[in-house]
């Protein structure tokens, strides 16, 4: 769990660098694809599945 939680955290931090560089290549879309899996992997996966689903429901629920 250790290593799934620094992996974690490396992963977002090279993704905000590259994401505040304004340069996104292809070799960036890969390791945030990778955050984005091993974040999924951790405890706070279900947690942020559910917030999503809720936004959404919310969003859906609206009507202009």
């Amino acid at each position: 769990m250790a290593i799934s939680i620094s992996l974690v955290l490396l992963l977002l931090i090279l993704a905000v660098i590259f994401l505040r560089n304004g340069g996104l290549k292809i070799s960036h879309a890969v390791i945030c694809a990778m955050l984005g899996f091993f974040l999924a992997g951790t405890s706070m996966g279900p947690t942020i599945q559910n917030g999503l689903t809720a936004t959404a429901d919310v969003v859906s629920g609206l009507k202009p």
